[in-house]
């Protein structure tokens, strides 16, 4: 069994989160936005369907995630409008998709393409961050319109985190890492981020207690006893 020590996650503090929202390119928001917000894995949030934003409860469900489990996290209130209107630019594409001969709908699970033959050209199916241009699927051969490139979100996320003089390597995945940070910080129970994050073992969701217990927020410094002994 691997004994090696974890590394620990790297975190963006609230204000590097304020600032690299205002640097990313408008049109990764809501992705990262998502990532940070609702803890999803990059892959997650650009396979996310329409019909996997609820708005009436506020939450996401993520399908076959990690390990192909299932699970619900929450949604920022405050996201509901731009979603809402994502929405709407989906609709959109499709109204112009069906139209076109070739266009043979989103792709389906193996299971439900079957079980849902004209699901594939309803709006609910269809990938809540489509590309800008239809595509062949080089499994079927079949004209079809995937979701954005996810080199292209990575992309956006080192180029706004340079420009918001973040020094510190910021992924997609750093969002995550700064959501289960943010949330524990703000009294959040554990296993409550556990499962929000969909993690199996309570021990990986851990890892970021480590991260709130460094430095001031755990243990105080000899050097600030200086001061106070003055």
């Amino acid at each position: 069994m691997d004994q090696r020590p974890r590394k620990l996650p790297v975190v963006l503090t609230p204000d590097e989160i304020a600032r690299f929202f205002v640097a990313l390119r408008v049109e990764y928001y809501l992705p990262a936005a998502l990532m940070y917000g609702s803890g999803l894995r990059l892959m997650e949030a650009v396979r996310l369907r329409v019909k996997d934003i609820d708005f009436d409860y506020c939450c996401i469900r993520v399908w076959n995630g990690k390990g192909g489990k299932h699970r619900t996290v929450t949604l920022a209130p405050e996201l509901k409008t731009d979603l809402r209107a994502q929405v709407t630019k989906v609709d959109s594409y499709l109204r112009i998709d069906v139209k076109k001969p070739e266009f043979q709908g989103v792709w389906m699970p193996h299971t439900l393409r079957h079980k849902y033959q004209t699901a594939s050209k309803s709006l609910d199916w269809q990938y809540l961050f489509p590309s800008a241009r239809l595509s062949i699927d080089p499994e079927s051969g079949l004209t079809r319109r995937h979701h954005i490139d996810e080199t292209g979100v990575q992309k956006a996320v080192r180029v706004a985190a340079r420009e918001a003089d973040i020094k510190k390597s910021v992924t997609p995945h750093t969002l995550r890492h700064s959501f289960a940070t943010h949330l524990l910080g703000s009294g959040a129970d554990i296993r409550t981020v556990q499962d929000q994050l969909g993690h199996t073992d309570v021990k990986t969701t851990q890892i970021y207690t480590h991260v709130l217990q460094m430095g001031g927020n755990a243990v105080q410094s000899p050097f600030s006893r200086l001061s106070q002994a003055t």
